[in-house]
């Protein structure tokens, strides 16, 4: 019964029959031809038999495996390996159809393959999910032909498999790389020199030989008449918290993935970085209520919990209420501490009323808001406007970007620093300005 189900006539069968009926309806009126029409239809038929043995005389010719991670990784490019091996002892032809997930709505996917008697070859190819949460891919589908070509055998091969799209770990792996080997100017994060010390003023002690002579403090020294120097304690380590803002505002999409899922991507980055520098990370996520609050933390596993928070953000995208988060940051962040505030703002009327629970969170701690630069209407402003209606459009566009200015400018009225970015910048700005203020001493 499986092999019926696994038997397939091609076209050119098809294409050979329908030439045979031809024959044989003009064979009725010329009998030369309907002679010529028998044989070829006996020879066909011959061909049909040779195919189909030649295809079917093995129960498990080919074998399949499909290859990839555990966990993919959202708005990247995620690698994919199927490996063929197949046991005909001729020359056949395979069509492959790997099951993908319907989130990527691929249907036209096909690999044609010529494979020799013993020979193995790898299929290659990636992935850019653009949403985070569980992916199913099925069967791999193969039909395989010989060079006769009239007939195809289908096979079922490899095993349906879950994998689950985290926020990207890939982009937050590269960016520690980076700051490992002291290259990230390469990706556009600016070199900043600290100004003073990485240290914490303690007090001053007698000099004693060995201590480093550029820690003299001359006016002490002059009183005491004696070398006395200025002792320092470490830095202590600050509170990073990511706070991302899960309302309609961040559902706008910019190469098929939402601003939220850039927003997370960004938060796992740069809660790395800060655990690297020796800061506690955390997280806080709201909409019309906060949802979820991560304590700052600098142990081991805190980018693991972290991560996993991330993953499981679920949203309605409704009305985003900040003075939830307000009341939510005082209870719960009673210490001082850089809150990164990932949000889009459209309006200078939609930032008038977050405006007072932003300055109040500003007030307790150190407020960075970080909102969207649209690249289409900076597209729409570069482009030549040839018609009236290009015109108003363009003018449009020119407005809802002086827009975005002024919000800015509202923003740095009341002491808020700001970030405003391209989706794609948004890891590299954020970094850019938590080493901006850390080498500032303002956190």
């Amino acid at each position: 019964m499986n092999y019926i189900k696994s038997f397939y006539l091609t076209n050119r069968f098809f294409a050979v029959a329908g030439a045979l009926v031809f024959l044989f309806m003009v064979g009725f009126a010329i009998p030369a031809v309907a002679a010529i029409a028998e044989t070829l239809f006996y020879l066909a038929l011959v061909l049909l038999l040779l195919d189909t043995l030649l295809l079917y005389k093995q129960k498990r010719p080919l074998v399949a495996e499909r290859i990839m991670t555990e966990k993919f990784s959202n708005g990247d490019e995620n690698s994919i390996q199927i490996i063929l091996e197949h046991r005909f002892q001729q020359q056949v032809f395979i069509q492959v159809f790997d099951e993908l997930p319907v989130q990527f709505q691929i249907r036209n996917q096909q690999f044609n393959l010529t494979l020799k008697p013993g020979e193995v070859k790898n299929i290659n190819y990636s992935l850019r999910p653009v949403k985070r949460g569980e992916y199913d891919f099925g069967i791999i589908n193969a039909f395989v032909f010989t060079k006769l070509g009239i007939v195809k055998r289908r096979f079922q091969l490899g095993q349906p498999k879950a994998v689950s799209v985290y926020p990207s770990f890939i982009q937050m792996r590269k960016y520690e790389l980076l700051a490992i080997s002291n290259q990230l100017q390469q990706s556009g994060i600016k070199k900043i020199r600290r100004i003073g010390n990485n240290m914490e003023f303690e007090q001053i002690k007698n000099y004693v030989a060995g201590d480093d002579y550029r820690k003299i403090n001359w006016k002490a020294s002059a009183r005491k008449s004696e070398l006395m120097i200025n002792q320092f304690q470490d830095e202590r380590s600050q509170q990073v918290y990511s706070v991302i803002d899960k309302g309609r505002m961040m559902q706008m999409p910019f190469e098929g993935m939402s601003l939220l899922d850039y927003a997370i991507n960004a938060s796992l980055v740069i809660s790395n970085i800060a655990l690297k520098k020796g800061d506690k990370a955390g997280l806080v996520t709201f909409q019309h209520k906060v949802n979820s609050v991560l304590p700052a933390s600098s142990r081991n596993m805190q980018l693991n919990l972290i991560l996993e928070h991330l993953y499981k953000q679920q949203t309605a995208y409704k009305e985003s209420d900040f003075s939830q988060l307000y009341i939510s940051l005082k209870r719960k962040v009673t210490q001082r501490s850089l809150i990164l505030l990932y949000t889009n703002f459209v309006s200078v009327s939609s930032l008038q009323r977050q405006l007072l629970y932003l300055r109040k969170i500003n007030q307790q701690h150190l407020l960075v808001c970080i909102f969207f630069e649209n690249t289409e209407v900076k597209e729409l402003i570069e482009t030549k406007a040839d018609s009236l209606e290009g015109v108003y459009t363009k003018g449009i566009a020119e407005q809802l970007a002086y827009e975005k200015k002024l919000i800015m400018k509202e923003l740095q009225a009341h002491g808020i620093h700001t970030i405003l970015t391209p989706p794609k910048e948004l890891s590299v700005n954020t970094i850019n300005k938590y080493l901006e203020l850390k080498s500032r001493g303002l956190i």
